[in-house]
């Protein structure tokens, strides 16, 4: 779907750039980008370029692929309303910062109004700069670690952060499980992982449960047996865990496989149907915060859910509803301006607020994160449900 963008190296030097007309397009080009009316009565008669990055394959997979099938079936939707009309191009970061790094540079000389993505903080915190420099607008959709916003006046992004989303988890935890002693484990070199374990270290302390070891892991390791007899020397309630999902699956499974059978409480990266796929009834009881939750009766998840299945054969998760919100919110903020150019984009995205999306009502701060209500969820009969 949609246009090809230029490679990073098609555009690598200032000579390259002079001679071929590599960067941003010119003012003639970007005057047709705009359009009349407002909201619903827009009309824009160039496609707008929109441009992302997921991980495709790599650690980012078990998420990537859905932002992708989402992302795509937004603009599809979108298109079929009229008035405006989205070139959608997706590229594979491969999970790699580098290429991620590159794809970006492509996109911008190519004139891209945003760009959504990439799918991991650690990324973001690489491609957003480039981004940033270039007076680029970019919609994160997975994003949630601490700072990403603080890059620059054009990140913006829809995915809550840890830090809106944790406390509430260890309150709700707490309170349904009576915790007061709990083993803390997390990723050290990851800067998503890193900043849900930071979340998690202040929400335990504002909720007086005492973390009573801390153990730390690599985002690619798969065997946590070693760490989990830690966690069998101690009189913890329960084990909290910041990893993403590749790591969530073993760590749960292995725990229960020893005879652990404490409560686990993971991170935002345990918010994939993966987990309880892969680790089958070992998953069971693993209480999560989310941003979200298929079983919402909201109009739009409703719909979401018809047409996702419809699409894909699949059901979506977490990291999809996002990214399809994200499409939601950056129509939203074109067609408040009518315009599709980069500093309308930017200037309207400033000013969303109470946007129906599927994940409910969106409205962008003055720091640019998202708010809208978050939940806990624990896993129960192979689903996610709200904890009560």
């Amino acid at each position: 779907m949609g246009r090809k963008f230029l490679s990073a190296a098609a555009c690598g030097s200032a000579v390259i750039l002079a001679l071929s007309g590599c960067g941003s397009s010119s003012e003639s080009d970007q005057a047709t980008l705009t359009g009349s009316g407002t909201g619903a009565q827009c009309k824009i008669e160039a496609e707008i370029p929109i441009a992302a990055t997921f991980g495709l394959t790599g650690a980012a997979a078990q998420y990537g692929q859905g932002q992708k099938n989402a992302l795509e079936l937004a603009v599809k939707n979108l298109n079929a309303a009229g008035g405006v009309t989205y070139d959608l191009t997706v590229e594979d970061s491969q999970t790699d910062p580098q290429q991620a790094i590159q794809l970006f540079q492509g996109f911008i000389n190519d004139g891209a109004s945003i760009i959504v993505g990439p799918t991991l903080s650690n990324t973001a915190k690489q491609t957003n700069p480039v981004a940033q420099e270039s007076q680029t607008p970019v919609m994160g959709v997975s994003n949630t670690a601490a700072g990403i916003t603080d890059i620059g006046d054009y990140i913006f992004r829809v995915s809550l952060t840890e830090q809106a989303v944790i406390p509430q988890t260890v309150e709700a935890a707490k309170e349904s499980l009576g915790l007061e002693k709990v083993v803390v484990m997390y990723s050290n070199d990851d800067a998503f992982t890193e900043s849900g374990y930071k979340a998690f270290a202040d929400a335990l302390k504002a909720n007086n449960v005492e973390v009573v070891e801390t153990l730390t892991f690599s985002k690619s390791d798969t065997n946590f047996r070693a760490l989990l007899d830690q966690v069998k020397g101690t009189d913890a309630d329960a084990i909290v865990v910041s990893a993403l999902v590749e790591a969530a699956i073993p760590l749960v499974t292995q725990a229960r496989d020893i005879g652990i059978d404490l409560p686990i409480i993971g991170g935002n990266g345990f918010n994939s149907p993966a987990l309880i796929e892969s680790a089958g009834k070992a998953s069971e009881g693993v209480i999560v915060g989310a941003a979200w939750n298929s079983a919402s009766d909201n109009k739009q998840n409703t719909q979401f859910l018809k047409d996702y299945k419809a699409a894909y054969d699949g059901q979506p998760d977490q990291f999809a509803a996002q990214a399809y919100a994200g499409m939601q919110v950056i129509d939203h903020a074109v067609r408040a301006g009518c315009s599709g150019e980069r500093e309308d984009i930017k200037k309207n995205l400033g000013q969303i607020e109470d946007v129906p999306t599927v994940l409910g009502e969106v409205t962008i701060n003055e720091n640019r994160d998202a708010e809208h209500e978050a939940l806990v969820q624990v896993v129960e009969n192979g689903e996610f449900t709200i904890l009560d």
